[in-house]
């Protein structure tokens, strides 16, 4: 009983000296530390953090279980942290002052009270079979398209490497996009919850080596998906062919129900049942 009773009145005793500056001065940090989260979480530098956050994990461990040796050489790191912060996120701290300078900030802000609304199941549904078709079609007329269906890893830069098209995924505009000699035809497509966010993209390229019968468009598909977990779908110009890069792994030359069993896999949760589509939702709020 005297702990509680201790626990107790700590909490009194924040509570006692608590003052309106402090609770704005909580509010402020809030707001920066989201406003911050906000910008980065469309760029590798989100991958970044998330390693950051395990290595400050492995350090409590490391402490809480006395090794010293490794204690040591954590020491080290986070003696230097600042600096090493600074090398990592250089781009990222600049793309921060910047949005903050174009107003970006002010309108991160403003998503605390809208969020944004909820991806429908039905929407990503119809656009795995628009893609289905428009790819199956593309192969048959050997028209080359590479579409990235973009997954948890955001994809900020590779988008403002293009255009906005901000449009329902159907079979007539994915078709129209990859038809020869328009504007948007070489780039990459990609769709980002259920709709076709932009188009003409630049991907990087993989630096390992592929089959000679592979073209740019596929080395492009690989480098994407060994940086993100994005799963991008490419149709050959030459052959026809259609594969698809998965976690820097070519699946190629597979048929057009292959490959919707691979895009439902992976963006339709197994099941129809309605906590299902709930958590969906809930998720994809969050991402956006």
């Amino acid at each position: 009983m005297g702990v509680v009773s201790n626990f107790f009145n700590q909490i009194i005793s924040v509570f006692s000296t608590f003052r309106i500056v402090d609770f704005l001065d909580i509010t402020v940090v809030a707001i920066i530390i989201y406003v911050c989260v906000r910008i980065i979480r469309e760029t590798r530098a989100m991958q970044l953090v998330k390693g950051i956050v395990f290595i400050v994990i492995v350090y409590a461990l490391v402490n809480l279980l006395e090794m010293e040796a490794s204690t040591i050489i954590f020491k080290q790191i986070f003696n230097n942290v600042i600096l090493i912060v600074v090398v990592l996120f250089a781009p990222e701290i600049r793309n921060i002052l910047e949005q903050i300078g174009k107003g970006t900030a002010r309108k991160s802000v403003k998503t605390i009270i809208h969020p944004g609304v909820a991806v429908e199941l039905s929407e990503i549904e119809d656009c795995i079979e628009a893609t289905t078709k428009a790819c199956s079609n593309m192969s048959d007329t050997k028209t080359g398209a590479l579409i990235v269906f973009e997954n948890d890893t955001l994809l900020g830069n590779v988008i403002e490497s293009g255009t906005i098209v901000d449009a329902r995924a159907t079979r007539a505009i994915i078709e129209n996009i990859f038809y020869p000699k328009t504007p948007l035809h070489d780039g990459a497509m990609v769709v980002r919850a259920g709709k076709i966010y932009a188009a003409g993209c630049i991907l990087p390229l993989t630096k390992k080596p592929l089959k000679s019968s592979f073209g740019t468009r596929h080395r492009a598909a690989v480098g994407l998906s060994e940086e993100s977990d994005a799963i991008v779908v490419v149709v050959s110009e030459e052959t026809g062919a259609i594969s698809v890069a998965k976690g820097g792994v070519l699946k190629s030359d597979i048929s057009d129900g292959e490959l919707r069993d691979i895009l439902r896999s992976e963006f339709i949760p197994s099941g129809s049942s309605s906590d299902d589509k709930i958590i969906t939702r809930l998720v994809r709020r969050v991402k956006k």
